[in-house]
């Protein structure tokens, strides 16, 4: 087993995933509601997993398959996904609902279905987990692809697994309605900036 390619596999793989987006948020979120933790972050894992040996062994098939097309129906789901995700959250702060997140876990099937959302339905996924790092190891051997492979999903798991946490752990000193108003805004805000970039990034796909 070649270290180096499993050290740069990691560090690669921690340099792309490390940017704060909407996937990011909501392992954060989950993590302050102490509501699925364990699970949330081993789906997240999972699916960066399935995603960076996906592109290592298929970038060739991707790359002819994944479309301008394709890219626009997913910005334009995930616009969709993140206008209701933004609805629900101005419905807890105009309901309050934020004072009984505690005694109000989430349905498991609607944390399922955000973590579906935030995971598959983002391009940016595909282009940094497929398509970088497929191109990135296309001249590599089986064995260095395996290793690559191995050290970029490893980033993965301590990621989402940190971040999950450490956020169940720091939920302690945030447990007040006030501070939850305020962070539910701060997340609104940036899917709302979000959602204007994909938009952005929707019409220059076809100029």
């Amino acid at each position: 087993m070649d270290l180096n390619f499993i050290i740069f596999g990691f560090i690669t793989g921690l340099s792309f995933i490390i940017v704060i987006g909407p996937q990011n948020l909501f392992v954060i979120e989950q993590g302050l509601k102490k509501q699925f933790v364990f699970f949330v972050c081993f789906f997240c894992s999972i699916s960066d997993l399935l995603l960076i040996f996906s592109g290592i062994f298929l970038f060739h098939y991707f790359e002819t398959y994944f479309t301008q097309t394709i890219i626009f129906l997913l910005n334009c789901f995930l616009i969709l996904f993140l206008a209701n995700f933004i609805r629900l959250k101005i419905n807890d702060i105009l309901k309050n609902n934020i004072v009984q997140f505690k005694n109000q876990n989430l349905i498991f099937k609607s944390v399922l279905i955000n973590l579906f959302g935030f995971t598959f339905l983002n391009p940016h996924v595909y282009s940094d987990t497929v398509f970088i790092f497929g191109n990135l190891t296309k001249s590599f051997t089986i064995i260095e692809k395996i290793n690559f492979g191995t050290g970029a999903s490893l980033s993965s798991f301590i990621f989402f697994y940190s971040i999950g946490y450490l956020s169940k752990y720091f939920s302690r000193y945030v447990n007040i309605p006030e501070i939850w108003k305020y962070l539910n805004i701060m997340i609104i805000l940036f899917m709302i900036f979000l959602i204007l970039f994909i938009l952005l990034n929707t019409f220059s796909l076809f100029q």
